[in-house]
């Protein structure tokens, strides 16, 4: 019975369907793999081994697995002193206790010193929608974007997130991984092209343009579907890395559709849009019209299943397609 439940299917949201996921987070398997040829990697996790699937990695490479137990600052601190000797380390927890317990540290252990640290920020947006407000985490791209030498990406799918792992082992620096809750519907093929630093386009079309990054990627594809039976064309595209953003091709998107919806599973002050808008501010671009689709910067989401509450906040593909309807006419 539970085989044939799909990922957009509520009963997939239940905790104790996890086992039987098509997809799981694939981090610490891509991270094995790059540890087999590579000494540096090491990887940390804060007692949640099982639910990021980094316990792959540990069985695999087990010398160089660490878990700190609860003690997420903790943990991050540990992983600048890793870094500080060499080392490339992957820490992992909630997004949530990454952001938002953790800023601190990684502000000062991570940024300032520009320490190669990898967060593994999982479970982001509001998808523990059972654990209340402690638990999600729709501010921390905000918080994340105002710290010098951040990188932050966010992929869509399992896809997405092997080509991110895998294409910046090398580079500088921190940077943020902002993950689902690793059982994401697959948004890429195999032989599709997703270039870190890049956006990457998934639709074309004349009456519109979506900018969608993490679960709200498939949930835009959705809604380009739906809209298209209405006779409305619209483009999707794929901002997965927030910081560097790739100024050019969002300039040269916005002078081809000039009502722009950035959807973002994050509050609307400070994230996804907010990057856009300061890109088109200083840009001059003052005639575009920017929709911000999200989640009430004033409010803290309420609690209750997660299937439920992206359809309660419209950031499920019907919410964004009657969106975007709305906005159109």
């Amino acid at each position: 019975m539970t085989t044939e439940v799909t990922l957009r299917d509520k009963e997939s949201w239940h905790l104790g369907m996890v086992p039987t996921q098509a997809h799981a987070l694939i981090a610490g398997k891509v991270l094995a793999d790059l540890a087999d040829n590579d000494n540096r990697i090491v990887v940390l996790t804060a007692d949640l081994g099982f639910s990021n699937r980094t316990i792959e990695f540990s069985q695999r490479h087990p010398d160089r697995f660490f878990d700190l137990g609860i003690a997420e600052q903790n943990m991050v601190s540990v992983a600048a002193g890793l870094a500080a000797t060499g080392a490339v380390p992957y820490a992992a927890t909630f997004a949530s206790f990454m952001a938002l317990l953790c800023c601190d540290q990684i502000r000062t252990d991570l940024a300032y010193p520009n320490l190669p640290v990898r967060l593994l920020a999982h479970h982001a947006g509001i998808s523990l929608g059972y654990y209340g407000t402690s638990h999600h985490a729709t501010e921390d791209i905000g918080i994340m974007r105002s710290m010098a030498n951040m990188k932050i990406v966010c992929p869509a799918d399992a896809y997405s997130l092997e080509q991110a792992l895998r294409q910046t082992v090398n580079l500088p620096g921190p940077i943020y991984f902002r993950l689902g809750r690793g059982r994401e519907p697959n948004v890429y093929r195999p032989e599709d092209k997703w270039e870190f630093g890049k956006i990457t386009m998934l639709r074309n079309g004349n009456d519109g343009l979506i900018l969608a990054n993490g679960i709200m990627v498939g949930a835009a594809c959705q809604a380009a579907e739906i809209l298209e039976k209405d006779g409305i064309d619209i483009t999707v595209a794929d901002i997965h890395t927030v910081q560097p953003l790739d100024i050019e091709k969002l300039l040269s998107l916005v002078k081809k559709q000039r009502t722009v919806f950035v959807a973002e599973e994050h509050n609307t002050r400070g994230g996804v849009a907010t990057a856009v808008a300061d890109t088109l501010i200083d840009a001059g671009a003052n005639d575009v019209r920017l929709i911000r689709i999200g989640l009430p910067p004033d409010e803290y989401a309420i609690i209750g299943p997660p299937y439920y509450l992206y359809q309660h906040y419209g950031l499920d593909g019907a919410g964004l397609a009657q969106r975007v309807r709305q906005e159109l006419k």
